[in-house]
């Protein structure tokens, strides 16, 4: 049964990754617009990255945690260059390797996090103050990237889709945790909450998507999501983070390594939806030309 969980794991991942790369390829061209709802290539990746994540929790129940997170985090390097292949272009060789290094560096740190088998408890006034924080985290984010252009405008945008899609993880451990077999506990607002924090996640993302930036916004809200979570089950939840001293110098050198690789894709230049005419070039990277394969 691992080897199923572990076979539909992959099957999650890759059809989450090539969701994000086609909405992303929509919001470049309509922007973050109720004009996407129009598109029916951005309704397509919508149904297949929701189909990835339904994979993913089917994956959870027949293999567990430890062997299915690898495959889950891995989604970056499998939507880095679908999105390059939707653009009609070969993946640059920064593209691959800054998306390795922050699938690596992330789920480095996730390993270190200690297993935490109680069931999740989360009074009223707490989640409140939590949804409170990420909204905060959200505008602040917002208002910083207007000010911005570039990688930047688009990091800054993750970050706050990131914090929301974090507060629905958040929420379904909560609820689907607490079940211990009640039906009946369901009957309760955080179970409304969940598809609102949703819908907001969801615009949150096409907006960081529509910068043009794929690789950063992809992977902002691949590192700001689980850092998130770890830390408000940390916070609210009880849950026990790495304390030892030998998690230390793991713990630098897995940051470091996902800095490493945010700061790679940051660095390329934006991908356009427009028809080029002509010979005109595609883009490349600002690094330099020896960037690309």
């Amino acid at each position: 049964m691992t080897w199923i969980g572990l076979l539909i794991a992959l099957a999650g991942a890759l059809g989450y990754a090539l969701g994000a790369a086609l909405q992303q390829y929509e919001a470049v061209a309509e922007g973050a617009s109720l004009r996407l709802v129009r598109r029916p290539r951005w309704w397509i990746g919508g149904v297949i990255g929701f189909t990835g994540a339904c994979l993913h929790a089917v994956a959870l129940s027949l293999a567990p945690l430890v062997a299915v997170q690898p495959i889950s985090v891995a989604t970056l390097v499998f939507a880095v260059p679908l999105a390059a292949f939707l653009y009609g272009r070969r993946p640059y060789r920064a593209e691959i390797l800054g998306s390795i290094a922050v699938a690596v560096g992330l789920l480095w740190l996730m390993m270190l996090v200690p297993e935490h088998n109680v069931p999740p408890r989360l009074g009223d006034g707490a989640a409140i103050g939590f949804i409170a924080v990420i909204g905060l985290i959200t505008l602040v984010t917002q208002l910083m990237a207007r000010r911005v252009h570039g990688p930047a405008k688009a990091a800054l945008l993750s970050v706050g889709a990131g914090a929301v899609t974090a507060s629905v993880s958040t929420f379904v451990r909560v609820v689907g945790g607490g079940l211990e077999g009640d039906l009946g506990r369901l009957a309760h607002w955080f179970t409304l909450a969940i598809p609102l924090l949703l819908v907001c996640a969801v615009v949150l993302l096409q907006r960081s998507y529509a910068v043009g930036y794929f690789g950063i916004a992809y992977a902002g809200v691949q590192v700001i999501d689980p850092i998130t979570s770890v830390l408000a089950g940390a916070i609210l939840l009880g849950e026990p983070l790495p304390t030892a001293p030998s998690t230390a110098i793991p713990a630098l050198l897995a940051g470091a390594l996902t800095i490493g690789g945010t700061i790679t894709l940051g660095r390329l230049a934006p991908d356009h939806r427009p028809a080029r005419t002509g010979n005109e070039p595609a883009p490349v990277p600002v690094s330099a030309t020896s960037d690309a394969s």
